[in-house]
């Protein structure tokens, strides 16, 4: 068992089904299987870039969480909470944003997959229905990863860049 400490984080965007459990929570469950610390988080933060009704953002946090508690996660070795039970993954994430130079967050891959896909649909402003939730994401994640004092972080290749 290695001492190294990971972390992987959830977002509550819908129910859990197969293909989250081959892709994502089956190997996660493994890799803190085989280190010493791990986080799992809940990501609510990150899901209101897409997700607008209270209701329905905390009835998938509670499926999210059932279903991983379920699947073998155990509390008694992982840290599993919900990201904004956390206030100071927020107020890092400010602090970070401060100094981020912006630069930096003009060449996230998010933010420019959002801002091809407005020219390919011939808008006129390319940051059309980009907020900046979007645009600060990896400020956040980053945040997350900070917080938890993470070695590894368990991510699909979309979030590599981060």
């Amino acid at each position: 068992m290695t001492e190294k400490t990971i972390l992987t984080g959830v977002k509550p965007t819908g129910a859990p089904h197969i293909g989250n459990y081959i892709g994502a929570i089956r190997p996660a469950l493994k890799l803190a299987a085989a280190h010493a610390k791990s986080y799992l988080f809940i990501a609510d933060y990150h899901a209101l870039n897409a997700v607008r009704d209270p209701k329905m953002l905390r009835d998938d946090s509670y499926q999210v969480a059932a279903c991983w508690l379920a699947l073998g996660l155990d509390p008694a070795k992982t840290v599993f909470y919900r990201q904004s039970d956390v206030p100071e993954i927020f107020e890092l994430a400010t602090l970070l944003a401060a100094v981020t130079p912006k630069g930096l967050m003009d060449r996230s891959h998010a933010y420019k997959a959002a801002m091809d896909k407005n020219r390919e649909d011939g808008r006129d402003d390319p940051d059309h229905g980009v907020n900046m939730g979007l645009y600060t994401y990896p400020i956040l994640m980053a945040a997350d990863i900070l917080m938890a004092q993470a070695d590894t972080v368990s991510v699909g290749k979309d979030q590599v860049q981060h």
